[in-house]
C-alpha cells in the first residue's frame, strides 16, 4: 500500500474517490504497516500510539499537509495524531480514516431499492461513538459526483481536509469525522461529473438549518430528548380516528400569534407549544394542523418550498424545542397534524436541484420535471432512491417528532401527468394515458407503510379531482388515504353564503349537490388558509348581504353547517372569531377583534359546535357512512331552509337552517317522542346573535311529517342554524 506519484497527486488535488484506501493505517506488501495523514496546512505531524509509546514524527510526503510514517510488526493498533500548525499551535486528534464504514453492505442494498426504512439513521450527519471515541458520521447518495467531501467549522470550510469514500455502485459517500460535536455547522462540497470548480450542498436528510443565506446542516443529537407522553402514544396505537371526532385548527405558526410588546418578534415553539395546547382545549378541537413545518428558505412559501424535508425549521428554534411543543400539545390530549410536501421542491441551488450536477432528484426532461405554476422542480417518483427518500421523511416525522398524521399536499398535481400543462407540455405513461403511473404508486407504498409502522396516525389527502379510491385501502385498489379533503363541499358551500340572501333560493342546489357524492370518499369538511389569501378575502367577508352583524350572523350558519354535516373539520386559524382582513403570513391575527361581541360570538360558536361534536362521540362512529344522515328537507329553496337528521348510537340530531333574514315557522318530522333539546341555536344572544329561539326545546307531537312518526313544530330566527338532540334516542328501522 505504498503511495503512487498518480495517488499522492490525487489526494493533494482533493480527486481520490477513496481516500479511505491511502489515509490511516495499513500494512505493507512487503511486511510492517504504514500510517498515512492528511491536514491541510500543518506544518508537522506525530503519530501517537495509544499507551505509553511515545509519539512518532511522520514525514512530509506534500507541503499541502499530507504526511507518512512506516512502522514495523503487522498488528494493527489504536493511535492519534499530534498536528502542528505554522502559528506553533497543536493539537492531538483522531484519525478520521482509521474507521470501518458505518453503513453495511446490506444497509447499501436496501438504500439502493429505496426499500431502507430507516435511511434517515444512517444518510445525513449522526452523532455516534465508533471504537470508543465520540464524533459524526457523515453520509450522502451523490451516485454522479466526482469527488465529495464535509466541510465545516470542524475542518475551516477547507473541502480538502476530509474528502469522503464512494461506497461503490450505490453512489453513497460516508465519512465518520471524530471531535465533531451537536452544534457544528457543515455542507457538502461536491465535484459534478462535468464541473471543474466544487459546489456546495445542504444535507437532504439533515435535522436542523441555520437561516439564509448560508443554509448550511447543523450536527443535532436528538437522543438526549426525554418525551412525556408515553400515555398519548400508546393510546394512539389503538386509535380509529375515522369512528372518533376529529375538529382541526389549522395554524400558521409565524403569525398565528406575536408579540407586540417585543417588537412583534415570532413565539418560539416552546411557547407555542403551552400557548396551542391551552388556546385550543378551550376552543375544543381534537388536533392543530401545522403548515410545513419543514425547512424553507422563502417565508412567502408559507412552507410550502421545502429545502430541508427531515428538519423543523430554524424560525422558531431547534429541532429538541419543536420535540417540547409537540409533548406539551400530547399532553394537553392535542393530537399534531403537518402539512407534508412531496409534490415539488424548489430550485434553490444549495438543495435538491441538481445535487451532485445531475437531475437526481428531479426528472431531466422539463415536461416531467417542472412544475409550471409554482416555478418548482418535481420528484423523479420512478427512481427508487428517490422514493425511499421521501417514504423516510414521512416516517420521520412521526417516529422522531410524534407527529399524528399529515396532510399530503398537491396530490392532485402528482397524479396526473397533464396537471396544468398544456397539449405537447407533457408525456403520456407508458399506456398512453395521463396518470402519472410512478407517484400513484409511490403514494400506496407511503400510506401503506405509514399504517405498518405508525398505526393510528391520519394520512390526509388535499386532492382536488374526482380521482377515484383516495381514501380506499391499498388492497382494495385505493391509494391508502384515511381521509381527503372535500374540496368540492366546500367551493359550493362558499359559492352559496356569498349569495345575497335574495337570491339564495336560485342556488339551494349547491347546498344539496354534496350529498350526491359525499359517501364515495372518506372527507373531512375543510376551510383552509387557501380560501382566505391572494385576494380571496376572509371567511367573514364572503359573507353575503347586509352589515358586519349580518356577515357574522351568517358566517354562524356555515360554521354550523359545516360541524353538522357529516365528516371530520378543519378550520384554518382567525376564522374561528371571523376575522375580517385577508390572513397575512407576517403578522399577527388580528386578536383584539375578541373585544367586539360579534367576533366573541364567532368564537363562542365554534368552541360550543367542538363541544357538541365531542360530547356526542356516537355520531362520529358512522358519520362516514350513509346510515348517519337523512334528509328532511332539501328541496325548500323558495324559503332557503334546509333540514337533515343525524344519528348515532345513543344520540339523534335533527338540523335546521334558515339563510334568508325572514323568521319561519317550521315542523319537523323527528323518530322519537318526547322533549327535543335546543343544543344549539347560532342566534343566540350568547353568540352576539338575536336571542330568538324555542325556549330551550320543544316537545314531539304524535303527527307524521317527512316519513317520521312524530314530529316537531320550531321556531327558525332569520339567518340561523338550530340543532335539535335527544341524548337517550335509540335508533330504529
Amino acid at each position: 500500500m505504498r503511495l503512487s506519484p498518480a495517488e499522492l497527486t490525487a489526494l493533494v488535488d482533493a480527486k481520490e474517490t477513496s481516500p479511505h484506501r491511502f489515509l490511516g493505517l495499513h500494512p505493507l506488501a512487503g511486511g510492517g504497516l504504514v500510517a498515512r495523514s492528511l491536514f491541510p496546512w500543518a506544518s508537522a505531524c506525530e503519530l501517537v500510539p495509544d499507551g505509553p509509546t511515545k509519539p512518532v514524527p511522520m514525514k512530509q510526503l506534500h507541503a499541502s499537509g499530507v504526511f507518512e510514517i512506516e512502522l514495523p510488526g503487522s498488528a494493527l493498533f489504536r493511535y492519534r495524531f499530534r498536528v502542528t500548525y505554522p502559528d506553533g499551535v497543536s493539537r492531538i486528534v483522531d484519525d478520521p480514516y482509521r474507521f470501518l464504514p458505518t453503513i453495511s453492505e446490506d444497509d447499501l442494498f436496501l438504500l439502493g431499492k429505496g426499500d431502507d426504512h430507516r435511511a434517515h439513521y444512517k444518510l445525513g450527519s449522526h452523532v455516534r461513538t465508533l471504537d470508543g471515541v465520540l464524533g459524526v458520521s457523515f453520509a450522502v447518495w451523490a451516485p454522479s459526483a466526482r469527488r465529495v467531501s464535509v466541510v465545516g467549522d470542524h475542518n475551516l470550510w477547507n473541502g480538502h481536509a476530509h474528502p469522503m469514500r464512494n461506497l461503490g455502485a450505490s453512489g453513497i459517500w460516508e465519512i465518520f469525522i471524530p471531535g465533531v460535536h451537536p452544534g457544528a455547522r457543515y455542507k457538502y462540497e461536491i465535484v459534478g461529473p462535468h464541473d471543474a470548480t466544487p459546489f456546495l450542498k445542504t444535507d437532504p436528510y439533515g435535522l436542523h438549518f441555520e437561516p439564509s443565506p448560508n443554509h448550511a446542516a447543523i450536527v443535532c443529537d436528538l437522543s438526549k430528548f426525554v418525551w412525556n407522553d408515553a400515555t398519548w402514544m400508546e393510546a394512539r396505537r389503538s386509535r380509529d380516528l375515522r369512528s372518533r371526532p376529529m375538529s382541526v385548527y389549522e395554524v400558521h405558526l409565524a403569525s398565528w400569534r406575536r408579540v407586540p410588546e417585543e417588537g412583534g418578534r415570532v413565539l418560539g415553539y416552546r411557547e407555542l407549544g403551552e400557548q396551542l395546547a391551552t388556546y385550543c382545549v378551550k376552543m375544543g378541537f381534537t388536533h392543530v394542523e401545522l403548515m410545513p413545518p419543514s425547512e424553507h428558505p422563502f417565508d412567502g412559501s408559507w412552507g410550502y418550498q421545502v429545502t430541508g424535508f427531515y428538519a423543523p425549521t430554524h424560525r422558531f428554534g431547534s429541532p429538541l424545542d419543536f420535540m417540547t411543543m409537540v409533548d406539551a400539545l400530547h399532553r394537553a390530549n392535542m393530537g399534531v397534524i403537518v402539512d407534508w410536501v412531496p409534490a415539488h421542491f424548489p430550485r434553490d441551488f444549495f438543495a435538491l436541484a441538481r445535487f451532485d450536477g445531475t437531475h437526481l432528484y428531479e426528472h431531466a426532461d422539463p415536461r416531467l420535471g417542472e412544475h409550471q405554476d409554482w416555478g418548482t422542480l418535481i420528484f423523479n417518483y420512478g427512481r427508487h432512491e428517490v422514493r425511499g427518500f421521501l417514504v423516510c421523511s414521512a416516517l420521520s416525522w412521526l417516529e422522531r417528532f410524534h407527529i399524528d398524521g399529515l396532510r399530503v399536499d398537491a396530490v392532485a398535481s402528482m397524479l396526473y401527468l397533464d396537471y396544468s400543462r398544456k397539449a405537447g407540455e407533457w408525456v403520456p405513461n407508458r399506456y398512453g394515458g395521463r396518470e402519472n403511473i410512478e407517484a400513484i404508486e409511490f403514494l400506496k407504498q407511503v400510506n401503506s407503510l405509514v399504517h405498518l409502522y405508525q398505526p393510528g396516525v391520519a394520512m390526509i389527502a388535499e386532492e382536488s379531482t374526482s380521482f377515484p379510491g383516495v381514501t380506499k385501502s391499498v388492497p382494495e385498489g385505493g391509494l391508502g388515504f384515511d381521509f381527503k379533503w372535500n374540496m368540492g363541499w366546500m367551493h359550493d358551500t362558499l359559492d352559496y353564503f356569498r349569495q345575497d340572501p335574495l337570491f339564495r333560493k336560485f342556488n339551494h342546489d349547491k347546498l344539496t349537490f354534496g350529498m350526491l357524492y359525499q359517501w364515495t370518499e372518506a372527507f373531512v369538511q375543510s376551510f383552509s388558509h387557501d380560501e382566505v389569501v391572494h385576494g380571496k378575502g376572509s371567511l367573514i367577508g364572503k359573507m353575503g348581504g347586509g352589515d358586519d352583524a349580518t356577515k357574522a350572523a351568517n358566517l354562524r350558519c356555515l360554521l354550523a353547517l359545516q360541524w353538522s354535516w357529516p365528516g371530520k373539520k378543519t378550520l384554518f386559524m382567525g376564522c374561528e372569531f371571523g376575522q375580517f382582513a385577508e390572513w397575512k403570513y407576517d403578522a399577527s391575527l388580528d386578536w383584539h377583534l375578541l373585544d367586539y361581541p360579534i367576533h366573541l360570538g364567532v368564537q363562542r360558536l365554534v368552541a360550543d359546535l367542538n363541544k357538541l361534536y365531542v360530547a356526542d362521540a356516537s355520531l362520529a362512529e358512522n358519520e362516514l357512512r350513509p346510515e348517519s344522515f337523512n334528509w328532511l328537507v332539501a328541496d325548500d329553496g323558495a324559503q332557503s331552509v334546509l333540514a337533515f337528521e343525524r344519528r348515532g348510537r345513543d344520540c339523534a340530531w335533527t338540523v335546521a337552517g334558515n339563510f334568508t333574514p325572514v323568521e319561519r315557522t317550521y315542523r319537523l318530522g323527528v323518530p322519537f317522542p318526547g322533549r327535543w333539546e335546543e343544543a344549539l341555536n347560532t342566534d343566540s344572544k350568547h353568540y352576539a346573535g338575536h336571542g330568538l329561539g324555542n325556549l330551550g326545546g320543544v316537545e314531539a307531537e304524535a303527527i307524521p311529517c317527512q316519513g317520521r312518526p312524530y314530529s316537531i313544530e320550531v321556531r327558525l330566527p332569520g339567518l340561523s342554524m338550530v340543532i335539535f338532540r335527544q341524548s337517550s334516542a335509540k335508533p330504529k328501522a
